[in-house]
């Protein structure tokens, strides 16, 4: 396996509108982000992925960009980003933008100009169609709800919109809007960033006659089989990677929703130079039935998520391609409340969701909140929220009749909605969490008493300090970065075992992902071996299988065989 910095990374995501506001508007921004970096060192982080920052009237909070060379008025100013980017460098913390190639806002100058007339030069930046009498140009719905069509008044047809109707989609083929992509992404590199996050980027390609789709796809929503992993995705990645990446040592990340696993591999196989790494979704979509984001949660069995995540490494490493590892984000709900346990075990579930990220293979992703156990928000009514996607969905769902009253979708919306991880980070037990002096811009979590920076970093067991203790076993030991992953016990529904094997050591991991006491008999040999438990989220249990071991709730250990 090629060694590369972003393989030994430990990643942390900052959103910034939830992360620290600096200036008492109750908005997180850039000098928020920047009184915090010393706490990203105190961590242990190597690399810092920055949600979008760009001007924006924040319909989806930011990624619908009005402007790619400036900075959105409520963050601050392009000197505050040089600042923080000065700052995080000189901690030796590098820093990744997060790039939205797929679509602009409609406040975008490129769309204002292309609405102008029908024989524009910016016209074909994007999907401009007649609609069929007085119905859309095709039956495509939006992964936010509602039509992906609308229709403009100014020049008499309708634009294609994949998510919002302020987002709409830009047309990939027009080489013209490749360069200007491509400009817009070397000026960036050209400030001294370490790379891109690239959003939904597997849905740039579309299918040029845009065809109507007789069934409904992933999400609950039509069309997708038309610009998932589309007709030029590929040949347009390896022009973005020669056009941008290829004499840089910078890493290129691609967010690839509704991707296969022999599909994702191509996009991070190296002999094709088009990204580095991808986050699939597979693992955080299994559990969702037919009715999408808008169902209870299906039950599932860890033999599913194994498969999963297994399925991914093999899939990749066989070409020596590579996997980014996350169980949360801006868009997920929170990793402890979904795959854990935010009750009786928040704490230990959490760590042994930490364990699992750090030590399997693959670049770990670490979003805010998780490193303390934040958890899913309460939410009690529809004014709480602020996701275009979730208010947009229960409008829709109103106006077909499916529901009456937020009541009726208030469990889903606990569960799933993507405000979840958005509500403010929890830095101490104080008013509005430490967040900021006046009313945030959402609700703080009313668990932030219990659960918060401040009395983690005093508590020697908590999650922070777990870790800090993981981030730092995996720098230390190049198993944990390189080594093979070889599953263990792949049919057992409680215990998620697996070996990481390299040049000079093994590691093995052990995780119990049930509420209860579970026997465990050792999955390798241990017989001859000296091991040592490396980590625990519980007090030390001894150091060896002899020959079982009981694991207790939600109990985690990683051990060096030597």
């Amino acid at each position: 396996m090629k060694r590369d910095w972003w393989k030994e990374a430990v990643v942390y995501q900052v959103y910034p509108r939830s992360f620290n506001d600096s200036n008492g508007d109750g908005i997180g921004d850039l000098p928020g982000v920047r009184e915090k970096v010393d706490y990203l060192d105190y961590l242990g982080i190597d690399m810092v992925w920055l949600n979008p920052v760009y001007d924006s009237p924040n319909d989806d909070n930011g990624y619908d960009v009005r402007d790619y060379r400036r900075i959105m008025d409520e963050f601050g100013e392009m000197e505050d980003w040089e600042q923080l980017l000065d700052d995080l460098h000189s901690r030796d913390i590098k820093l990744v933008m997060d790039f939205v190639p797929n679509h602009t806002s409609d406040e975008h100058r490129w769309f204002q100009r292309s609405r102008k007339s029908k024989d524009n030069p910016y016209r074909d930046y994007y999907f401009w169609r007649e609609g069929k009498g007085e119905e859309p140009p095709n039956n495509w719905e939006s992964i936010f709800g509602g039509s992906a069509w609308e229709f403009d008044e100014l020049s008499s047809e309708y634009y294609l919109h994949l998510f919002s109707r302020k987002q709409p989609d830009l047309n990939w083929d027009n080489p013209d809007v490749r360069q200007e992509l491509y400009e817009i992404m070397n000026w960036w590199m050209e400030k001294g960033i370490d790379g891109f996050r690239l959003d939904v980027v597997n849905f740039i390609s579309k299918d040029p006659n845009l065809p109507d789709d007789p069934e409904k796809g992933p999400y609950g929503s039509r069309g997708s089989k038309y610009y998932v992993d589309g007709p030029n995705v590929h040949r347009y990645l390896q022009e973005m990677n020669r056009e941008v990446f290829a004499d840089r040592d910078a890493v290129a990340i691609g967010e690839t929703p509704l991707v296969s696993g022999e599909d994702g591999a191509k996009y991070v196989d190296p002999s094709c130079e088009e990204l580095d790494m991808i986050f699939q979704f597979d693992h955080v979509t299994f559990d969702l039935d037919d009715g999408g984001f808008w169902s209870q949660p299906r039950d599932w069995n860890l033999t599913e998520l194994k498969e999963i995540l297994t399925k991914w490494r093999k899939l990749t490493w066989e070409t020596g391609g590579w996997n980014a590892t996350y169980f949360g984000n801006h868009d997920q709900p929170r990793s402890v409340t979904r795959f854990g346990n935010d009750g009786k075990y928040r704490r230990e579930s959490a760590k042994l969701l930490a364990t699992l990220q750090l030590t399997i293979s693959g670049t770990p992703f670490i979003y805010q909140g998780e490193e303390i156990g934040m958890t899913n928000y309460p939410f009690s009514e529809i004014s709480e929220l602020r996701d275009v996607q979730t208010v947009n969905q229960f409008k829709e769902m109103k106006k077909r009749g499916e529901v009456d009253s937020f009541e009726e979708v208030k469990e889903e919306v606990r569960f799933w909605s993507r405000d979840n991880a958005r509500t403010p980070m929890q830095w101490t037990s104080g008013e509005n969490a430490g967040f900021t002096e006046v009313e945030p811009w959402i609700n703080v979590n009313p668990n932030k008493r219990e659960i918060n920076v401040q009395a983690e970093k005093k508590d020697g067991n908590s999650v922070l300090n777990y870790y800090r203790n993981l981030i730092s076993l995996r720098n230390e030991h190049e198993a944990l970065v390189y080594g093979d992953y070889r599953p263990l016990l792949e049919a057992d529904e409680e215990i998620f075992a697996f070996l990481r094997e390299g040049t000079n050591e093994t590691t093995l991991s052990v995780l119990n992902f049930s509420a209860r006491n579970k026997s465990v008999r050792s999955p390798v040999d241990l017989s001859e071996d000296p091991v040592e438990l490396l980590l625990s989220n519980y007090p030390p249990g001894g150091f060896k299988f002899s020959p079982e071991t009981t694991f207790r709730p939600y109990e985690a250990r990683l051990y060096l065989l030597e």
